[in-house]
């Protein structure tokens, strides 16, 4: 056997090897995640994760239709995951929380939700979700367990909004942080500039809509 013959003859060896290291380590790694998938699979079995998700959803103030919208997913099978009748999967998790303004990791937490949350503003403006009455929220700290207050911050863009009136238990205060907005609380009209706020009971029928081109407002349920 010459010189170069040998000389590709270990080249391709080397290929082989190459290939076969690359394909074991890949399969370890599929092994791997799928391992963690599992795990993370039995730890949502093991625990009442459609109770945190029903809590989350009601202290809110959102309905099981908004959620579903906001998640990709049916009604009924919301109904069923936050009644316990139905394991979500993983990726049924991730678009669940996500729509709560949350994270698995919080959904799943065992030892006690924490106590202090720190949000950027980025990570707000960020995870904004679009509504079906046309503006965008984001709800704070919905992380913090068993809170007394609901604060989101809202975006509302004139022309998009759907006009609606809503009414519910409790009161609300909202804060304008940009824009102008015309409020109705009952039978009465308020127009709202930047830095103006209001504090009404959410039991008189109320709606919002935008006068300026975009309104950022702060909107705290209790």
């Amino acid at each position: 056997m010459n010189g170069n013959c040998y000389t590709e003859r270990l080249h391709l060896q080397k290929f082989h090897s190459t290939l076969l290291n690359g394909s074991k380590l890949q399969s370890n790694i599929v092994k791997k995640l799928r391992m963690k998938e599992l795990l993370l699979e039995e730890k949502i079995n093991n625990l009442n994760i459609g109770d945190r998700i029903k809590m989350l959803r009601i202290t809110q103030n959102r309905t099981l239709q908004e959620i579903a919208e906001a998640s990709d997913l049916s009604k009924s099978m919301i109904s069923k995951i936050e009644n316990n009748r139905a394991i979500p999967s993983v990726a049924a998790l991730v678009k669940i929380s996500k729509a709560l303004g949350t994270s698995i990791s919080s959904l799943l937490e065992q030892d006690g939700w924490v106590n202090a949350i720190l949000t950027t503003k980025q990570k707000a403006t960020d995870s904004l979700t679009t509504t079906d009455k046309g503006y965008s929220i984001y709800p704070y700290a919905s992380e913090y367990h068993e809170k007394k207050m609901q604060p989101f911050l809202f975006v509302a863009k004139k022309d998009e909004v759907i006009p609606h009136e809503v009414s519910h238990e409790g009161e609300e205060f909202i804060y304008v942080i940009k824009g102008q907005m015309r409020m109705q609380v009952g039978d009465v009209f308020h127009t709202l500039k930047t830095g103006d706020s209001l504090y009404f009971n959410c039991a008189l029928k109320h709606g919002i809509m935008p006068v300026s081109d975009e309104v950022v407002y702060l909107d705290i349920f209790v």
